[in-house]
């Protein structure tokens, strides 16, 4: 059974799965799907082509799968997905995707985005993400699992946050953070390795060692950069996570990579 407040807006063709609850002045389109457990708490918007997945929950004044603020969009049938357990909260706005992109915009399980947060036509979000309050990001945003956004931080659009990363708040992105990169200022600037995310995620101890010698490598010393990612490759590319770094590195890209800024140092506490 489903709980479904008398003051709700649900369409015909919604599809509502066991327990869910739509709370008073929530409006659920038609093309919407929500699945088992999720809720609505109240004055939530859910539009267009949507998944809402199992036990995520939605609080007042958000709104999904709206159409995207793009001039180029002509009213498609494009899609949005948000994963279960995912916590969406007050006046987040997560619009749906475009022809002229992935035709999706997909938020991953187990995300926590918290208030007044946006999520823009297309981006890609993964698994475990923290999104803090009064993060915009642009179009096409991909951002890997278990990564933490900064509040107020602004993503440009195409930007890839990579696995694990960390961006401060208020930081502006205008290019690639590499997997567990950390990045901050005005204009971001790569600080260092998020070290507590790999503690945090069980790394050992010689492998974050053998991740910051490759990171220096790659970011501290001179050199050509091509030069300085072909000696990691051959001296730490068995490692699994120097190898992700190098291969999201490899990886096409729109913006290019964020670089450390000038005399910044990482964390020596490993």
């Amino acid at each position: 059974m489903s709980g479904i407040h008398p003051r709700a807006l649900v369409a015909a063709g919604a599809e509502i799965g066991e327990g869910v609850e739509i709370g008073p002045w929530c409006s659920v389109g038609p093309g919407v799907v929500i699945e088992d457990g999720a809720r609505l708490i109240s004055h939530v918007v859910v539009e267009g082509r949507t998944r809402i997945g199992a036990g995520a929950i939605l609080y007042p004044f958000a709104t999904v799968g709206l159409a995207p603020q793009d001039l180029k969009y002509r009213g498609e049938a494009t899609e949005t997905v948000i994963g279960a357990r995912t916590q969406i909260r007050e006046h987040c706005t997560i619009h749906r995707g475009t022809v002229t992109g992935t035709g999706i915009t997909r938020v991953g399980a187990d995300c926590l985005l918290m208030a007044v947060a946006h999520v823009a036509h297309d981006c890609a979000i993964g698994d475990g993400v923290i999104i803090a309050n009064n993060v915009v990001m642009g179009g096409h945003v991909e951002i890997g699992d278990g990564a933490v956004i900064g509040g107020a931080a602004a993503l440009h659009q195409f930007v890839r946050i990579g696995r694990g990363a960390m961006v401060g708040g208020v930081s502006g992105v205008e290019a690639d953070v590499i997997p567990f990169g950390s990045v901050i200022g005005n204009r971001a600037r790569l600080a260092g390795l998020n070290l507590i995310k790999l503690k945090r995620a069980g790394v050992a101890r010689a492998e974050i060692h053998r991740l910051r010698r490759a990171f220096r490598t790659l970011f501290r010393a001179g050199g050509v950069f091509a030069e300085r990612v072909a000696e990691v490759r051959a001296a730490y590319g068995d490692d699994k996570l120097v190898a992700e770094i190098l291969a999201f590195i490899a990886a096409p890209s729109h913006r290019g990579l964020i670089r450390a800024a000038t005399g910044a140092e990482e964390d020596e506490d490993a």
